[in-house]
């Protein structure tokens, strides 16, 4: 039904204008043929047969004005002409005259219109020079000017008009596409945040599960408890893995399945969850430690994001590339600048060529960081070991943020 309401509405859209038209025709064909009927005023001979089948033609001609404005014109003139050579009333055909130099004016530049406007006035004053003796050439020049005058005015006023819609149509319709275009890629950008959520998930989770699973292989015939208590980081890992990684491709499919269950709208990690990231980094070997100094800015959600991400990959190249360590994560904020650092200490399996080696997860931080204002830097530290630095520009509001470690006097050991 909606579909074939849709073709009568194109139909109706196409065909409108040419009904407008037929319509029009035939009306000035209907009302010349009626003020024919009348008695003409002195000097003018009534409308016979051949008057009639002029004023059918004159009024007919307008069913084409659209299509071929200026030849319609003068068509439709000609015709004009002849009926008031033959001594017909001039008025009976006049109205498809004025019709066609209206089209003219609305549709054409101004110089044809204004050579036409001058034709209508040329006849007008030819019928009066015709029926001299019966006219009043005074009224008869007045009429001549002010009559075409009036109608080219309204004719380029109109076409003006339409002009400036057409403009304002192709104008929406740019402007429609520009915001399709803007949401695409903001669906594309999202999706590519997405990709990096996911890479930080599962490069910092499985590099927690490996070695804990090489710790408890290893452990194992001497040491049956430590084995057990691996195994259970192992799966409390890859059950927050998984959590995590449902709650993002989740987000990937609103669009497409509609909206998901509400778990999947479960809030990003921040800066609350810090301590929890920091207590499986020391289940897997790294003995680490929080700072929190002074008392920093509440930091919005995506900020908050942002710091939680970085530490996290800071923390997963630890695992990654030196091994069991010790390392140490602080937050501190000067100057309307908040400040983490993550460093760590060489341990027995630092390799420096790999660890400096810039990969994807630093580019990832270096990105982060751009969107708030902020900068990442990392390197080896002059006494040794590796340095990752994120400096972003705090907030104004002075409240303490959300989630943080009360602020103390020294490191804060994570169980």
């Amino acid at each position: 039904m909606h579909a074939g309401s849709g073709l009568l509405d194109r139909l109706d859209g196409r065909y409108r204008p040419l009904v407008t038209d037929v319509s029009l025709a035939l009306g000035y064909v209907g009302a010349g043929l009626l003020l024919g009927q009348e008695q003409p005023p002195a000097g003018w001979r009534p409308v016979d047969v051949l008057g009639a089948v002029l004023t059918a033609l004159v009024g007919l001609v307008m069913v084409a004005r659209r299509l071929a404005p200026v030849a319609v014109f003068a068509a439709a003139g000609a015709l004009w002409i002849l009926f008031i050579a033959c001594g017909y009333w001039p008025v009976v055909n006049s109205m498809p005259a004025l019709l066609g130099l209206y089209t003219v004016a609305a549709t054409r530049r101004r110089p044809t219109a204004l050579v036409c406007a001058a034709v209508v006035g040329g006849v007008w004053v030819y019928a009066g020079i015709g029926n001299i003796e019966h006219s009043s050439m005074p009224t008869v020049l007045a009429q001549a000017v002010l009559f075409p005058a009036a109608v080219f005015v309204v004719g380029r006023g109109s076409g003006a008009l339409a002009e400036r819609n057409r403009q304002f149509a192709e104008l929406t319709l740019r402007l429609r596409r520009q915001q399709e275009e803007k949401a695409l890629q903001a669906l594309t950008e999202e999706r590519v945040r997405i990709a990096r959520e996911l890479h930080d998930v599962v490069a910092h989770h499985m590099s927690v599960i490996s070695l804990q699973a090489g710790m408890a292989s290893y452990v194992f015939p001497t040491d049956p408890a430590a084995s057990r208590r691996a195994l259970d980081t192992i799966a409390d890992t890859s059950r927050e893995a998984l959590e995590e990684m449902r709650r993002m491709l989740v987000l990937l499919r609103v669009g497409q399945e509609g909206q998901q269950d509400g778990a999947g709208y479960a809030p990003a990690p921040g800066l609350d969850l810090l301590e929890p990231l920091l207590e499986r980094v020391r289940g897997a070997g790294v003995d680490v430690t929080l700072d929190v100094a002074g008392s920093p800015p509440r930091l919005p959600q995506g900020m908050a994001l942002c710091v939680y991400r970085v530490v996290q990959e800071a923390l997963t190249n630890v695992l990654k590339h030196v091994g069991p360590t010790t390392a140490a994560v602080s937050i501190s904020s000067a100057r309307r600048t908040l400040v983490v650092s993550v460093t760590n200490e060489a341990g027995d399996d630092f390799r420096p060529n790999k660890e400096m080696t810039p990969g994807h997860g630093l580019i990832g931080m270096r990105e982060r960081a751009k969107i708030y204002g902020g900068s990442v830097t990392a390197g080896p530290r002059a006494l040794g070991g590796f340095e990752v630095r994120l400096t972003l520009p705090a907030p104004t509001t002075s409240d303490r943020p959300g989630g943080l470690p009360s602020p103390g006097t020294g490191d804060v050991p994570i169980r």
